[in-house]
């Protein structure tokens, strides 16, 4: 009775020195997977331009890791039930081990490539292993605390990529590279000699059990979203959206996902069981997390660069400005799911809250502009990152409508392949409106000539950026040339403001669920090996 008491005031107060040490290695490694996931797109521009690469080949070096992450996520999910999740783990963080020095020491861009393939193949193991190893170790009751200590550099990776990757590419841009490989080295060894988790061994020999993976649905699944990724990816940067290139593949890869829901009802142990989607308040929240990745992933592509052409703010700059946002998204994010669960207050207003200050906060970056004063560049974005970075408390209700303990990785896998998913629509919905609207305000100007003449071609815009402080122009004409950014931007807000909203109306649907379950995975946490 004693223990329970300590465990309910403290939930880390039960836990030993091996637990901590390996929650602190999953932390490390956690980490440098959502860092990586922002980085990259700020500095791919001065990547590109270090190897000479072109335009088709930087699209590739920007999508192949994403793709990797989204497709292979669902995979790692089923393959641990039956190879376990800590070993997959180890194979997974090898191999973003691996890509990193490849990236790091690419001399050109298909080597390039090859490193971010081997760092999203690593990664999509990563991102749904470590949620799933944390559900597994701890009880509903006491894993909202958990989740708020993980959420520390999970929001700290999300937030402070793209700022702190557009630094490193200044400097140097391997760096983005090399960066990842100490926190790998500290998370490696701390996982392997601390996290002992329950065997999965059932006394079969591993190719049988192997034989009851749902190796279709993950053939459909992987085919599906690949077709779906790379034909959104592709639309108004290589070929336009109304073109066969792009239609092609993207009706082929919806009828593929189609087949795989609908494949999904026969295998006995299916990567997406239908029976996760039955609870409303399961569905409710799937459909918050894609719409999440959309307004979050988009925000954090664009508002950077809205520091750096609208307010023209150095890179440096950009960075200060943006931490105070990036601290108000992991203080309220960490603070939501301490809140919800040891002090025991409901998570369904939290979230209705979250949602509204998500569509405030976002609605409110349409008052930045060229004019915009230091408060305002700083304050206005605090209120989006609080808003959309906490709503990673989605994973509470969804972990709670689970019917069967067992089903809980599969329901983090859902999660975090279709927020990743929405961050990979909501990328291209706001490029596509983003270049649509900036090409109408150019071609309202008269044609622009000397130093500006580039911009007549509206593929350039994002290009053009890094040049915008060092121009010789008159006053009047880059005016109406940082008009024409703001114009852009503000398209893109106007969409994500939409969004966010339409999330919000979906959350009033969530339902209020037990949370003060007590049992653990199949793969739980064991001070000793089990006999």
């Amino acid at each position: 009775m004693d223990n329970l008491t300590v465990q309910e005031s403290t939930p880390s107060a039960g836990k030993s020195l091996r637990f901590k040490l390996a929650f602190i290695g999953l932390a490390s490694i956690d980490f440098v997977f959502q860092f990586d996931a922002t980085a990259l797109g700020v500095a791919l521009p001065t990547i590109a331009k270090a190897l000479n690469g072109s335009t088709t080949l930087s699209l590739f070096a920007s999508i192949s890791y994403l793709l990797c992450v989204v497709v292979t996520t669902p995979i790692w999910t089923s393959t641990s039930d039956v190879l376990g999740r800590k070993p997959l783990l180890l194979v997974a963080s090898a191999f973003f081990f691996a890509g990193s020095v490849v990236f790091a020491v690419a001399q050109d861009m298909p080597t390039l490539i090859v490193g971010r393939v081997l760092q999203g193949l690593g990664g999509g193991g990563i991102n749904v292993l470590v949620e799933t190893i944390v559900a597994d170790m701890t009880t509903l009751k006491e894993r909202s605390f958990w989740l708020g200590m993980m959420g520390i550099p999970i929001a700290t990776g999300n937030v402070l990529g793209t700022p702190l990757g557009g630094v490193l590419a200044i400097a140097d841009w391997r760096w983005l590279g090399w960066i990842n490989l100490p926190f790998i080295c500290i998370g490696f060894p701390l996982v392997m000699f601390f996290l002992r988790l329950r065997s999965v061994s059932k006394g079969d020999v591993l190719w049988l059990r192997a034989r009851s993976l749902d190796w279709i649905g993950m053939l459909l699944s992987s085919g599906g979203i690949t077709a779906v990724i790379l034909a959104i990816s592709c639309a108004g940067e290589i070929y336009a959206w109304n073109a066969w290139q792009t239609l092609l593949p993207l009706l082929l890869g919806v009828s593929v996902l189609i087949l795989f829901v609908a494949y999904e009802k026969l295998p006995a142990c299916p990567i997406v069981p239908h029976r996760i989607y039955r609870p409303r308040t399961a569905w409710v929240t799937l459909a918050g997390g894609f719409i999440q990745g959309m307004a979050m992933f988009s925000i954090l592509q664009f508002l950077p660069l809205f520091y750096q052409s609208a307010a023209l703010l150095s890179v440096l700059d950009m960075v200060v400005y943006f931490l105070p946002s990036a601290f108000a998204g992991i203080i309220l994010s960490v603070a939501s799911m301490l809140l919800v669960g040891p002090v025991g207050i409901g998570y369904r207003w939290f979230i209705w809250a979250l949602w509204a200050i998500a569509t405030l906060g976002t609605g409110m970056l349409a008052l930045l502009g060229p004019g915009s004063s230091t408060g305002m560049l700083i304050g206005i974005p605090i209120v989006w990152s609080a808003g959309v970075t906490a709503l990673r408390l989605l994973m509470l209700p969804l972990q709670a409508s689970v019917k069967n303990i067992d089903d809980t990785n599969l329901a983090i896998g859902q999660l975090l392949t279709l927020r990743l998913l929405g961050g990979v629509f909501g990328q291209a919905i706001a490029s596509s409106a983003f270049g649509t609207s900036f090409a109408a305000s150019i071609r309202r100007l008269t044609e622009l000539t000397g130093p500006l003449a580039p911009l007549n071609d509206s593929r350039n815009a994002i290009a053009f950026i890094p040049e915008l402080r060092k121009l010789k122009a008159t006053q009047d004409a880059l005016f109406s040339v940082l008009a024409a950014y703001t114009d852009a931007f503000h398209m893109v807000i106007y969409i994500m403001t939409g969004l966010a909203g339409l999330g919000l109306l979906i959350s009033l649907l969530t339902e209020e669920l037990e949370m003060q379950k007590e049992e653990l995975g199949s793969q739980r946490f064991e001070e000793r090996p089990s006999s």
